[in-house]
């Protein structure tokens, strides 16, 4: 291979480190996480729990929309607690100062509660937001940093997050005052959720994508194969004419059952495996399925959760790979597999 053209010459990897970048140690590392441990105990030692609780029981009472606001990183704070409330089925919405100036204000109601994060409470866009908000009716809110500011003063409530200081070495980066933040409106959002009693059901039904809301969610029946999807045999069945059924349904078994489809047992991969160990001969061909499956497999019912599928499956003695699936009087109807469980984000 020739060497590339001079306009495609790849750079070389930097070596060394930029001249005016110092080595990082790790006690200085440790330092930093020590000194932000400290500002936030600060934060909890020093919080009125008194305003703590105003705020939770206003947003518990709210007959509408609670709406969070902020500019920068207070409003990335501020849309992500409000993203938790929505997860946990609680009325919620971001605003933002902008574009709630140009029509967006319409959203708001004399039902509504508007939390408005500052850690300065000084912040221009939110102090131009304040008179339109009210003139809608709606309950202001204030959280910030800085005793006695204009925000505080201009709203209905106030909560007050004690600050020690940044970490930031100029006291100036939004590192400590955000995670506070973050720290309290989550906790608040969770208090919330205990006071309404939400169930892990409900909590399921807002992430039917996510692991959590498929483990709450999905059924042995949700996942399960059925019908032509399995493989069945009877126990009088002749060994060596069900290894095509054995291998082409992808269940890694058989499913033994009677005229009537009650289940009898299994034969497994790891069954015929044994079978030819201990066979020779012509005595191979002639051995039936119900000479060598196991009478007493593990099952499960369709109405049972997919994740206590799994769990059945992974219990002692021994991993097992598929449950039958059947129903109260033995009839087989289906079989869930370790395969299917993880294909389906389980």
């Amino acid at each position: 291979m020739g060497s590339l053209p001079p306009s495609l010459d790849l750079p070389s990897p930097p070596l060394g480190k930029p001249p005016h970048l110092q080595l990082l140690s790790e006690t200085t590392l440790l330092n930093l996480f020590k000194s932000q441990q400290n500002h936030l105990n600060y934060f909890f030692l020093n919080l009125d729990f008194s305003q703590a609780l105003s705020f939770t029981q206003t947003l518990l009472n709210s007959r509408g929309t609670i709406f969070f606001s902020g500019v920068g990183k207070s409003g990335f704070v501020a849309s992500k607690i409000s993203q938790t409330l929505v997860s946990l089925d609680i009325r919620s919405s971001f605003l933002s100062p902008l574009d709630a100036l140009h029509g967006d204000i319409g959203a708001l109601s004399s039902a509504d509660v508007l939390v408005l994060f500052s850690k300065s409470g000084s912040t221009e866009e939110l102090l131009r937001l304040l008179p339109c908000a009210r003139a809608k009716g709606v309950y202001l809110i204030s959280v910030t940093s800085v005793s006695n500011n204009a925000l505080a003063n201009a709203c209905d409530m106030n909560v007050h997050l004690p600050l020690e200081r940044e970490l930031c070495p100029f006291d100036l980066a939004p590192v400590t005052s955000t995670a506070i933040q973050m720290v309290f409106g989550d906790t608040v959002a969770i208090a919330l959720m205990g006071a309404r009693s939400l169930t892990k059901e409900q909590y399921a039904a807002n992430h039917p994508a996510g692991r959590i809301g498929k483990s709450l969610i999905f059924k042995v029946k949700d996942v399960m194969k059925k019908k032509d999807e399995l493989p069945i045999c009877k126990e009088g069945d002749l060994i060596m004419e069900q290894l095509v059924e054995l291998s082409s349904k992808g269940c890694g078994c058989l499913l033994v059952i009677d005229d009537e489809y009650h289940l009898l047992g299994t034969f497994t991969d790891g069954d015929l495996r044994r079978t030819l160990i201990k066979a020779s001969g012509e005595a191979m061909f002639k051995l039936r399925v119900g000479d060598m499956c196991n009478r007493e497999p593990r099952t499960i019912g369709p109405d049972a959760m997919a994740v206590e599928a799994m769990q059945k499956m992974e219990s002692p003695p021994s991993p097992v790979q598929f449950l039958p699936v059947i129903d109260h009087q033995n009839v087989l109807i289906g079989i869930i597999t370790l395969h299917g469980l993880v294909s389906a984000g389980l």
